[in-house]
């Protein structure tokens, strides 16, 4: 990774961030869809990316998010395990050709279709995790998989809009 990219990645781990704690606190669609549009970072950092030093980034936004969220280690359990799952599930949707080194798995890179396959199923797997440990005993399964399924369509949404309107697009696109 060279200078730029990396200067990149940091302002977008910042951006994001502080926009999922000032902003998206307390924000909840109908009481049930959560957004957690930090997850972006998570996703899309590189495809050659190694899977340890992606969980230790993952656990430290997790973490970073708890502190001022009081959730005592659920976003930093929950994006562990959605780092952990990433790479598994890269191997699972990969192109016959495999990827080309130089794409990153975002939107303007990889097209809606792709993207929407390799985000929804790793943000439902945070999500059902985040709201399994969050709800432990008191919310039931049916309130649990209701949280979890609205809270990854409507971040994932919001993935799609944030790479829309601030990712530099390819041409041809």
């Amino acid at each position: 990774m060279n200078f730029k990219k990396l200067i990149t990645y940091i302002f977008l781990v910042i951006c994001l961030c502080l926009v999922q704690i000032l902003l998206l606190k307390n924000l909840a669609l109908f009481g049930v869809a959560f957004c957690f549009i930090y997850l972006l970072v998570i996703l899309s950092f590189p495809i050659s990316m190694r899977s340890f030093p992606l969980i230790l980034i993952s656990f430290g936004l997790g973490l970073l998010v708890d502190v001022f969220y009081d959730t005592l280690g659920l976003h930093a359990a929950a994006a562990t395990f959605l780092a952990f799952l990433r790479p598994y599930w890269l191997k699972a949707i990969r192109p016959n050709g495999g990827y080309d080194d130089s794409n990153n798995p975002t939107l303007p890179d990889m097209g809606i279709g792709w993207y929407i396959s390799y985000s929804l199923p790793l943000v439902f797997a945070f999500s059902l995790l985040f709201f399994i440990a969050d709800q432990w005993g008191t919310g039931g399964l049916f309130g649990v998989l209701n949280k979890s399924l609205f809270s990854s369509i409507f971040t994932v949404i919001m993935a799609i809009i944030v790479q829309l309107l601030f990712f530099k697009r390819r041409r041809g696109i």
